[in-house]
């Protein structure tokens, strides 16, 4: 939210003086690995519903508590810059929500800074009180921070919206796409195709291809795409091609890479680890690898006898049809069939599988684990423990912050 934003809202505080004495903040600590990746976010609703700021933090490495405080501690900054007088905060933490209501004490060295900054924080306030929801009542918060994580920086929400809205998918921040062609752009069409339905919440920021005559380059400017043509052959080496579609995708602020018949090995940079998805005609880990693609792959699924075939999304690395597989879809193969025929009904599968993973994905519900994907019923968030076992964790996050 903008300084002219925020002068607005004080001035409608201070005339008014109905709809900003009293607000709401939910708030969302997550890390992957406690401590691993965390990010911290925060939504603030007037006492109407209107959604004034949606914020999420990238935080680097830290532990999930140090995530849930610095929630809070934003949460309590953005309320006062607003000229809040009351505020009620909102956490499906049980741990910190009886830490800053006085009922469990503070033993970790490395929590105890960010308690005390908090309770400063809040007796800024003339009023306000700390309530403990269940994690299903947070979840817009707790998608938020982990988009954050998945992005790797921070991020602003949408526009005020309606409290009603805040479920709407239209109301959450697109993941941004950078689609990578070699051929027809079959699979760019799709994607944009299930972005019009409104069946994902996605944008298209670039199209890279590594060819400059194919017919993909065309849809692409007819759908009025940005679209860079980089081709292998005007680059001396790999090293050099790689660099340059990674200069594209950074400045496009590209989310997540999506290889739609892309037919060029390229090194993929730390950066984009775990965010770049290919789709291949086969179910993995069978008929992969360099040289099986398109008919190859359906002549070696025939030859082989196998009586189903199906299409692989996974995550790519640096080897041909490697990485964590994300979807998987199946398919008959029937005795008449050709490479032709069976194509088409592999084909028939990509397009739902494709967006089905990137829909994963840019809901937070894609973990990379041990090079294997996990699919989580909601976005990621650490687990929460009952009551009875705060002290443990309050015990191990005070050693975690020693070893520190």
């Amino acid at each position: 939210m903008n300084q002219a934003t925020n002068h607005k809202l004080r001035a409608t505080n201070h005339e008014g003086n109905t709809l900003l004495d009293t607000i709401t903040a939910y708030i969302d600590g997550a890390s992957r690995g406690n401590p691993g990746p965390a990010a911290a976010a925060f939504i603030l609703a007037g006492r109407d519903g209107t959604q004034l700021q949606a914020k999420a933090f990238f935080l680097g490495r830290a532990t999930n508590n140090v995530a849930e405080y610095t929630a809070v501690l934003k949460a309590l900054e953005a309320a006062k810059q607003i000229g809040v007088q009351a505020l009620t905060v909102f956490s499906d933490s049980e741990l910190l929500v009886r830490q800053l209501n006085g009922e469990y004490k503070v033993k970790s060295e490395q929590i105890r800074p960010l308690f005390q900054s908090a309770i400063d924080g809040l007796g800024r306030f003339k009023n306000w009180k700390v309530q403990h929801i269940t994690r299903d009542r947070n979840k817009e918060a707790d998608k938020l921070a982990n988009q954050a994580l998945n992005l790797g920086r921070d991020i602003e929400g949408p526009a005020p919206v309606r409290k009603s809205e805040i479920r709407n998918p239209k109301s959450e921040i697109p993941v941004r796409l950078g689609v990578l062609i070699s051929g027809g752009g079959t699979t760019l069409m799709n994607i944009l195709e299930y972005i019009k339905q409104g069946r994902l919440n996605a944008e298209v920021a670039v199209v890279i291809s590594s060819r400059s005559t194919v017919t993909g380059v065309e849809k692409a400017k007819n759908a009025g795409l940005n679209i860079k043509i980089i081709r292998t052959k005007d680059h001396p080496d790999i090293d050099q091609f790689s660099r340059r579609i990674e200069e594209e995708l950074v400045a496009a602020n590209v989310d997540l890479v999506v290889q739609g018949g892309w037919l060029c090995l390229w090194k993929i940079p730390p950066q984009y680890e775990n965010r770049v998805m290919n789709i291949h005609p086969a179910l993995l880990p069978s008929f992969g690898g360099k040289g099986m693609w398109g008919h190859h792959v359906h002549e070696a699924v025939l030859a082989a006898g196998c009586k189903i075939s199906g299409c692989t999304v996974h995550f790519c690395t640096n080897e041909y049809d490697k990485g964590a597989i994300i979807v998987q879809r199946c398919c008959e193969v029937r005795e008449d069939d050709t490479p032709e025929t069976l194509a088409a009904r592999v084909f028939q599968q990509e397009c739902i599988a494709y967006p089905q993973a990137i829909k994963l994905f840019a809901e937070g519900r894609i973990m990379v684990q041990n090079g294997r994907v996990l699919i989580l019923d909601t976005g990621y968030s650490a687990v929460r423990r009952p009551v009875e076992m705060l002290d443990k964790i309050e015990n191990r996050e005070s050693r975690i912050g020693n070893r520190e």
